[in-house]
């Protein structure tokens, strides 16, 4: 189709098969995964689709033009020959964001400043006046990346970080990251179809984003703006349509999801977001120490959390990845546990062997997303054939 173009997705190291699987779900065309980022091709509407419905992406970009790099002047030169008046007039404002991985440009604020000279030249030479920079709100934000002598020039239709879903505005001494969040329950196989538990829920934000996957309620709903909603080509009736088609794919959700947090304040917190979201009437939250609990529901049980790892909150960590390890083998027979931890040397004290291993980042700290599976009886009696 001619209206469908190439478009970016950017995600987290570890989560590109997924957000892969997420756009062909999608029904997004020609899609092939990268480091940290998934290409793929739509048209219009599908860009405003993926906005609203990616869990595990951070940015969507509109690559428009992409070209040779060997000095500033190159530089300048590639950015002078895209007709900027396409995407925005001198009324405007814009702003740039850089990333640069080449030895013949180290910093990535000369990068930027070299592509405003040229836009702003080019307005004021055909127009007389220019545009302005605005980092708070632009009306066009612009990516270029720099890989060795390789410049791309894209636009980002996102805006924000798609982590910024609109539905938290209350958070913890450690909050994780929403799509931080999504990825790590997608990775668990969680799908909606069982009992989930969240025994260390902080604000809420895994148990949140475990109810929307349970009740395929789109990431962004909540989310106040999109970049594009500021183009020129913003077609609102379009992006009412394509809402429209994501609602009427929500699902009722017949299990429990419930979190648990030692902190009655992390418990407001939590409660706030989750009624934020129009999750309340699915998401269960109560004040208890996930080491003095048991499991409460019959058939399996789907937990995943993130525990703290002694950065920034002070526990004792020995003592307290063994009481996690302890509390799981003892208290919760058919279970799939599932945490993150950036503590590495902790795992050594859970005293239970992980099934399963994923590397990831939780912001820069390299951290591991960890399976145990706790079987109803011994694991023996389980595989033994009668």
């Amino acid at each position: 189709m001619e209206n469908n173009f190439k478009m970016i997705a950017k995600t987290f190291f570890g989560f590109e098969e997924i957000l892969a699987k997420e756009l062909q779900q999608l029904g997004a065309q020609d899609v092939k995964t990268g480091t940290r980022m998934v290409s793929f091709r739509g048209d219009k509407g599908f860009m405003y689709k993926a906005n609203l419905s990616l869990r595990t992406a951070l940015k969507i970009l509109k690559p428009i033009h992409s070209f040779r790099v060997f000095n500033e002047d190159s530089l300048y030169k590639g950015i002078l020959a895209i007709d900027w008046s396409q995407y925005m007039n001198e009324n405007r404002t814009f702003v740039i964001d850089s990333t640069v991985h080449s030895e013949k440009f180290n910093h990535s604020e000369f990068v930027s400043q070299k592509t405003k000279d040229a836009i702003v030249d080019q307005f004021r030479k055909n127009t007389g006046a220019r545009p302005s920079i605005d980092k708070a709100h632009p009306d066009l934000r612009i990516n270029v990346h720099i890989d060795r002598d390789q410049c791309s020039v894209s636009l980002d239709t996102s805006g924000a970080s798609l982590h910024h879903r609109g539905y938290r505005t209350a958070t913890n001494i450690a909050p994780i990251n929403e799509v931080l969040a999504a990825g790590m329950l997608l990775l668990s196989g969680w799908d909606g179809q069982g009992d989930f538990l969240d025994p260390m829920c902080g604000s809420g934000t895994i148990l949140i984003e475990a109810g929307m996957i349970a009740c395929n309620v789109p990431a962004n709903l909540n989310r106040k703006e999109f970049a594009f909603e500021k183009w020129n080509d913003w077609d609102a009736e379009l992006f009412d349509m394509i809402m429209e088609s994501q609602l009427k794919k929500v699902r009722e959700f017949h299990y429990t999801i419930t979190g648990y947090d030692k902190a009655p304040s992390a418990v407001i917190k939590a409660k706030d977001n989750i009624a934020n979201a129009n999750l309340s009437e699915y998401i269960n939250v109560s004040e208890r120490n996930f080491f003095d609990t048991q499991k409460e529901t019959q058939g399996p049980l789907h937990m995943v959390f993130n525990p703290p790892y002694g950065e920034r909150l002070d526990i004792q960590l020995e003592r307290f990845y063994r009481e996690i390890g302890d509390t799981l083998k003892q208290n919760y027979p058919g279970t799939s546990a599932w945490f993150i931890t950036g503590n590495l040397e902790a795992l050594k004290f859970v005293g239970l062997k992980p099934s399963r291993k994923i590397k990831l980042f939780n912001g820069s700290l390299e951290a591991r997303l960890v399976k145990y599976e706790m079987y109803e009886g011994s694991k023996r009696t389980k595989f033994q054939v009668n």
